[in-house]
């Protein structure tokens, strides 16, 4: 999703620390051990591990942080991310920011990769891997370095479309794969509890309003379809995304079909160099959307680009969103 962009609020610190998820560094075991070789299954390919990596490069804000969650940095040659991490303050595991490096704030490519000795590349489609460009797993493993494809972009077999299973397993199944490659499932296994009893927390209620996510787009909005991370946010927290019949991830689609399934609410996602509040302005200020019910009551609320797209905030966004449709203040 960052290759379309050059590409929360206060209750989420009511994160993961309110929950009780303890971020613990990683320890200093050998890479080779009894664990390994071990095997996990990454979008229907077999991955096979003979050792713990070392030097891993990860790209974007949301799958540096899958890192970072399970206290990898040390394991991390680096990562490629433009400047919007978002509300870094927020989150359990910002320390691990200062325990790698900011390789650039470019496209991931195969020159930042092997000028940093990676041996493990961690991204996804439309997350950095880019046939376009020539950069995917097949590309990297030419050049002798592993690779691991984001589980929210899995494609799906009918062409490019993508979602292989809902966002939140998406960021379970992944949070389960690198605790085996990694050797720490006793930490990824008590992320994941903690995750799922977070989400578990947050109240349903009997009516769910509409919600349209606005990621970007004047001429045409870009938005979040079923297999999104952001679509199964909005229905944990107690919505229901106007976009959720689209069965694919991000998508673009019409003023139109916003207009004519009139969202309550409109959840705007916070990056790149055109500002949330510079958003609010356009979608209220737009004409066509003058009758939609989310803009004559004013209800559009912020979230973090990272919040938004898999990541470990998604349970803590889900807290936070909940809160605003159960009545809070506009964010």
């Amino acid at each position: 999703m960052r290759t379309k962009a050059v590409a929360a609020v206060a209750l989420l610190a009511l994160g993961l620390t309110a929950c009780g998820a303890e971020i613990a560094p990683a320890d200093g075991a050998s890479a080779a051990s009894a664990h390994y070789p071990v095997t996990v299954d990454n979008c229907g390919t077999k991955l096979t591990f003979a050792q713990k990596p070392a030097r891993t490069v990860t790209n974007d804000v949301g799958i540096t942080e899958l890192m970072l969650s399970l206290g990898l940095a040390d394991r991390m040659a680096g990562y490629v991310m433009p400047d919007d991490k978002g509300r870094i303050d927020r989150v359990a595991w910002r320390d691990g920011y200062q325990r790698t490096s900011w390789l650039s704030k470019k496209q991931i490519s195969k020159e930042i990769v092997l000028d940093a000795k990676a041996d493990l590349v961690l991204a996804g489609w439309h997350y950095g891997y880019d046939e376009g460009r020539g950069f995917t797993p097949q590309a990297l493993k030419a050049v002798g370095v592993d690779s691991y494809v984001l589980t929210e972009s899995c494609r799906s077999g009918k062409g490019t479309e993508r979602g292989v299973m809902s966002p939140l397993d998406a960021l379970y199944t992944d949070l389960a794969n690198l605790g085996a490659i990694f050797d720490v499932e006793d930490r990824s296994e008590r992320l994941i509890a903690d995750f799922k009893a977070q989400v578990a927390a947050v109240p349903q209620p009997e009516r769910r309003p509409s919600v349209f996510l606005y990621d970007s787009g004047q001429d045409k909005p870009y938005t979040a379809g079923r297999f999104a991370a952001a679509d199964e946010i909005i229905t944990r927290a107690g919505g229901r995304n106007v976009m959720g019949d689209i069965a694919d991830s991000w998508i673009t689609s019409g003023w139109e079909s916003v207009v004519q399934r009139d969202p309550e609410v409109i959840v705007v996602n916070d990056y790149g160099d055109t500002t949330a509040d510079a958003k609010r302005a356009f979608l209220k200020s737009f004409p066509p959307l003058a009758g939609v019910s989310a803009i004559r009551n004013d209800r559009i609320f912020v979230l973090d680009y990272a919040d938004l797209v898999e990541s470990p905030r998604n349970p803590a966004a889900i807290t936070a969103l909940a809160a605003y449709l159960r009545g809070g203040q506009n964010g």
